[in-house]
């Protein structure tokens, strides 16, 4: 079946002005992004296919590359980029959303900000949010990147932006591309050693979460910090 066999207000863009995005489907809102399908299949059919391929979640395909959506008969590079871009949007969209509510109040929190940035990446990578007085946040930055197991932390880079920022406490976080939430002896080890290197210059460590595509871990809600 193609688009055109369908009823003109079942058709993806005419659905769209008559009944509104919220009556989309997600295939049927990934066929609008695609344009076309090939002459084998329907731009849904093939929207349909694709997110059949990551068991229907964005975040997932969030994760393909352009040569792997390229694997889809119908998909070039154009149509690869526009879905990618696509997404793309969507994740600062949900980053700018997350950074409205400028205080920590909970770990909530901290994962409503980290989880855009963080959850979806396929590599460890290691963040501190810095804090003012109010735990309103001052900055975020990255600190290190490492590999699919891990990453090196040097603690003296860390308050050195802290110093320079003046902030009050800080919280750090990293990711687990496995998807495992739970601390590694190393995580652990790094989390005693900031705390205590933070004690020196009267600088608190709030908390230490470990952020996935979906969950995470927080040292302070398990009270483990």
């Amino acid at each position: 079946m193609n688009i055109k066999s369908l009823a003109e207000d079942e058709r993806p863009r005419e659905k769209f002005l008559s009944k509104g995005k919220y009556s989309l489907s997600d295939a049927e809102l990934l066929a609008i992004i695609l344009g076309s399908g090939s002459k084998k299949e329907s731009s849904i059919n093939l929207a349909q296919r694709i997110l059949a391929s990551v068991d229907y979640n964005w975040n997932e395909l969030a994760k393909l590359s352009i040569s792997d959506l390229c694997k889809f008969n119908g998909i070039g590079k154009v149509k690869a980029i526009e879905i990618i871009t696509s997404l793309e949007i969507g994740r600062r969209k949900s980053l700018q959303e997350a950074l409205k509510k400028e205080k920590i109040t909970s770990s909530k929190d901290i994962f409503n900000i980290l989880q855009p940035i963080i959850g979806d990446s396929t590599i460890e990578e290691f963040w501190v949010i810095f804090l003012s007085r109010a735990h309103k946040v001052l900055s975020k930055e990255k600190i290190s990147q490492g590999g699919i197991t891990g990453t090196v932390v040097d603690p003296r880079l860390i308050f050195k932006h802290a110093l320079e920022l003046n902030a009050v406490s800080l919280i750090i976080s990293h990711n687990h591309p496995s998807g495992n939430v739970q601390p590694s002896n190393s995580d652990i080890q790094i989390t005693r050693e900031i705390k205590e290197a933070g004690k020196l210059l009267n600088i608190n460590l709030v908390d230490h979460l470990i952020v996935t595509q979906t969950s995470y871990y927080s040292f302070a809600d398990e009270g483990v910090l």
